[in-house]
């Protein structure tokens, strides 16, 4: 009796570490799986936002660009062009507002799941968008300050000013792009990020074909020696 109960202890301390062991490999492999989507979802999403940056900064205008702009009551005709001008990238950047909160809010999952530094791309991403906006209110009063009576010296910093803040306004489509090339660096730091992390999947899909393979061949094997 007591060898039995023996026995039966032991098998009960086996079946614990088998339930054990389960858990612990479903719960490792749902936690991939759930760092797998995410990483293939802000790609995407990434991906996404860097095309509508891109068609935001261009300067091929749309007859009727930034008048949904309210106006204020005591504006001069040059202010309200030089502000509707500047409200163009509001304008365009509104419908994707979707897009933004969903990269915003997938930001805190990424902290949890993939590490703090994984944060970067998407702070990065935001300051690229502030920096356009922050452009486009410094234009709305550059576009309409009156510069005829200021000196040479003040008309030359004025239009120095301008020009800077138009290369991040619009796209220029040279080297000398102040946001391209970070906007470029975003994507290739958060690709760094994701594929690694979506290669998982590949390389468990490549594992499982190898298993299946050398199944059927060990069937085969079986099959032709009459076992």
């Amino acid at each position: 009796m007591e060898f039995l109960q023996i026995i039966n202890d032991i098998s009960v301390i086996l079946a614990s570490f088998v339930a054990i062991y389960g858990i612990t490999a479903w719960k490792r492999e749902f936690v991939g799986k759930r760092r797998i989507e995410l990483a293939e979802d802000a790609l995407a999403l990434f991906y996404e936002a860097q095309d509508v940056i891109r068609a935001v900064r261009s300067p091929l205008g749309f007859g009727g660009e930034g008048t949904t702009r309210k106006p204020q009551e005591d504006e001069t005709p040059t202010q309200k062009s030089a502000r509707d001008s500047a409200y163009v990238v509001f304008e365009r950047f509104e419908p994707h507002q979707e897009l933004f909160s969903k990269l915003h809010a997938m930001r805190y999952r990424f902290m949890a799941q993939i590490g703090h530094e994984a944060a970067n791309p998407f702070d990065d991403l935001r300051k690229i968008r502030l920096e356009i906006f922050s452009a486009a209110r410094r234009l709305s009063r550059l576009w309409a300050e009156d510069v005829s009576s200021l000196l040479d010296e003040q008309q030359s910093q004025h239009f120095e000013k301008r020009e800077k803040y138009e290369a991040i306004f619009w796209d220029t489509f040279d080297e000398n792009d102040p946001i391209n090339p970070r906007l470029d660096k975003v994507i290739s730091d958060i690709e760094n990020i994701c594929r690694p992390i979506i290669m998982e999947k590949d390389k468990a899909i490549s594992w499982l074909k190898r298993l299946w393979s050398k199944k059927c061949k060990s069937s085969k094997t079986t099959s032709e020696t009459g076992g």
